[in-house]
């Protein structure tokens, strides 16, 4: 039987499958969508959350209520908020975009407990059910997925804020008392990857200087500790400082507080460097206990930077830098103390020392035995101070670095002997000269001629050597009385001392000659006096920035420890920022 009523259902089938459901937005007069009607509802569902979220930045006094009990603070509040959304006239337009800003709320704790999960913290033990790093991946692309969908606009503008504020906090922002997950994160990585660096598959071809530089008193010792900076090129820094004391004879500790001090000298130095501290009866004893254990895994010096043991007075650079101006008062912002109140001053001239004359070079031959490269470093206060800054040089005075690969307190193996230490001599002055604050420094490498030697043949061949090295340098050839040994004299044991055969006036005297030798083509002597240069003077030109000279090794006798570094002291006397170097691995390599 027919009806005469028609069916209410029926009229479902007319209706387009792209609008069924949906009506017009009474502000635009387009069809609302899955994604509008979401970001209007999701207000409404997470009304608990918001309220839940406010911060107390400007919403204090929110919380002002009357002797009644009457919240009108939180009142007046309301009203302003809702009559700032009325005169809008848009709702569903603010409610897409206070949509968008929740989605980033939600995806950023999603991220956080993606990182954490990641992290392996022990400590982060979540009671949320069913919860896996899988959940926290597919919140964060969730929460992405329809922030993009609401509006595209107002996602990509959310982002590029969140990262801003992230920016932000982590340039200026100060402690924070709950942690960072950025460091729980490198920790992760960093220690995966340290296992994976294999001392077993070392190559010379990717050679690096790995820097382990003991420091007494940073105060007098800044320079040096920036030019150490410059020196590593991209490899290991330590900053290594010996405490003298016994632990038995102690209750505490006291090497433990001084970290916080040293990791501000780190900061306020600008330089790329770890700290390493320890307790030790000795500071011989403490530089041995460094070179053993500084570093991790594969990441462990392989150079010793010390300064040099001479008479000169120490100096407070604390006072001159800018970088370490403070109050007056002596506290830093923020209440910490100031720099200069957690190092001592330095030492008074002819007051005793923590490290005797013996104990220097016995360091030195520690460091030798240990098959570590050598340092010393002397005047590092007179350097050019645009040399020791971060910029990029462009401006800087035209200098020179001189290099001398010779070992000029046992000269042998004739002209234009290059040996280990040489090329290692030869290597650290070119990645120098690789540092922004060098890049307009010449630098020249010096040959020593004897008297009846032909010139040419050794600078020759140096030339090729450093074509093979892609090394960029001016060679020139000094004619030196004792530029080469006699073919008649025995060749001496590398054990031996440098001047084992000669007596110790004979011995001071190379140490002259040589000392003269240096100066007078840097420009600050005349003539070498007795088997000196020549054509040397009267030559005007760029100054000598810094001179790398060859160290020889410590006698094996340690009874003349005492001469040897009598010698070293002539020898680099009055040449100004000087580094004596001595290597002991190869660092260059020619095959492809």
């Amino acid at each position: 039987m027919p009806t005469t009523d028609a069916d209410p259902l029926s009229s479902l089938g007319t209706i387009p499958l792209s609008s069924a459901g949906y009506a017009k937005d009474y502000t635009t007069g387009a069809t609302m969508t899955f994604a509008s009607v979401f970001a209007v509802l999701f207000n409404g569902c997470t009304g608990i959350m918001a309220g839940a979220n406010m911060s107390g930045v400007i919403l204090a006094p929110a919380k002002v209520i009357s002797q009644g009990g009457n919240p009108w603070g939180a009142v007046l509040y309301s009203w302003g908020l809702v009559q700032l959304v009325l005169l809008a006239g848009k709702l569903n337009t603010l409610a897409a975009v206070v949509t968008v800003f929740y989605l980033v709320a939600y995806a950023a704790v999603d991220l956080s407990c993606l990182s954490l999960e990641w992290a392996s913290a022990p400590n982060f033990r979540p009671t949320f059910s069913l919860f896996s790093w899988h959940t926290c991946l597919l919140g964060v692309a969730s929460c992405l997925l329809m922030m993009f969908l609401i509006s595209p606009g107002a996602a990509g503008g959310s982002l590029l804020l969140m990262g801003l504020l992230s920016a932000l906090l982590t340039a200026r922002g100060g402690p924070s008392s709950w942690g960072y997950v950025s460091q729980a994160l490198l920790f992760h990585q960093v220690r995966k990857y340290l296992l994976r660096l294999d001392v077993r598959k070392d190559h010379v071809k990717f050679w690096r200087p790995q820097l382990l530089l003991l420091v007494g008193n940073p105060r007098g010792a800044l320079p040096l500790l920036r030019l150490a900076n410059q020196l590593k090129k991209g490899g290991l820094y330590v900053l290594g400082h010996v405490t003298l004391g016994d632990l038995d004879s102690l209750p505490s500790d006291p090497v433990q507080p001084q970290y916080g001090a040293w990791l501000s000298l780190v900061d306020r130095a600008q330089v790329k460097a770890f700290v390493d501290l320890t307790l030790s009866p000795s500071v011989r004893q403490g530089a041995q206990h460094l070179l053993r254990i500084s570093g991790l895994g594969g990441m462990k010096p392989n150079t010793l930077v010390l300064g040099f043991y001479d008479d000169a007075a120490p100096q407070d650079h604390f006072l001159t830098d800018p970088a370490f101006s403070e109050p007056v008062d002596g506290t830093q912002e923020g209440g910490s103390p100031a720099l200069s109140t957690l190092f001592p001053p330095p030492r008074a001239p002819g007051s005793p020392r923590a490290l005797s004359p013996q104990d220097y070079v016995a360091t030195v031959a520690d460091a030798l035995k240990m098959n570590k490269n050598v340092v010393l470093a002397r005047a590092c206060g007179a350097l050019p101070p645009e040399r020791l800054s971060r910029g990029s040089g462009g401006t800087s005075q035209l200098h020179h670095v001189d290099v001398w690969p010779l070992n000029l307190l046992r000269p042998r193996g004739g002209p234009g002997y290059v040996d280990v230490c040489g090329l290692f001599l030869l290597q650290m002055a070119t990645i120098l000269g690789m540092v922004p604050a060098w890049h307009s420094a010449r630098l020249r490498i010096f040959l020593c001629l004897g008297p009846r030697e032909a010139p040419g043949a050794a600078e020759g061949r140096l030339r090729a050597l450093l074509s093979q090295l892609r090394i960029r340098a001016q060679v020139q050839e000094v004619v030196w009385g004792e530029g080469s040994a006699s073919s008649q004299e025995p060749e001496e044991e590398e054990g031996d001392f440098v001047n084992g055969r000669r007596g110790d006036a004979e011995a001071e005297a190379l140490a002259c000659s040589a000392n003269a030798l240096v100066r007078a083509q840097q420009g600050r002597g005349g003539g070498g006096g007795p088997g000196g240069p020549e054509g040397g003077d009267g030559e005007e030109g760029p100054a000598t920035a810094l001179t790398f000279l060859y160290l020889p090794r410590p006698p094996a006798d340690p009874a003349r420890y005492p001469c040897y570094l009598a010698l070293l002291e002539i020898l680099s006397r009055d040449l100004g920022p000087t580094l004596l170097v001595h290597g002991v691995t190869p660092v260059t390599c020619t095959d492809l």
